[in-house]
């Protein structure tokens, strides 16, 4: 059962990089991935806004609720069995400033993918492909 369904930006090479290792550990297929550039994303997917997913990673739970940002994150490690990995970033007073962090992040990530892939953007990337 698809407990956490998320919705992550696949033309950003660093996303498309994580997106792929959750899906290599998610033994369970406890998560599903939706690609926001994806053709008739608006018309599938209407409760989420595409413009506001693309500044800060949206995701959904199995009983509707939306969740944003490294809540997401979290959610998902979790689920893989990582989640001690994320765990600090949701501590109460660290969360401040790993949000603040995020929000950054998710700002100038095509400009951070360029300095760290070589890569700001890529059309054609999918799960599937190891292109991107």
């Amino acid at each position: 059962m698809v407990e956490l369904r998320i919705f992550y930006d696949g033309g950003c090479p660093l996303c498309l990089s994580e997106m792929k290792e959750l899906l290599s550990l998610d033994v369970e297929q406890s998560i599903d991935l939706v690609d926001i550039n994806q053709p008739g994303f608006e018309e599938k997917y209407p409760v989420i806004n595409k413009e506001k997913a693309d500044a800060i990673l949206h995701g959904q739970l199995a009983d509707g609720s939306i969740i944003l940002g490294l809540d997401v994150t979290h959610k998902a490690w979790s689920l893989v069995g990582k989640g001690r990995w994320t765990a600090v970033l949701r501590w109460p007073v660290v969360r401040i400033f790993t949000d603040w962090a995020y929000l950054l992040f998710a700002k100038y990530r095509h400009s951070l993918s360029r300095l760290i892939t070589g890569k700001s953007r890529c059309e054609s990337c999918s799960l599937e492909r190891e292109k991107c």
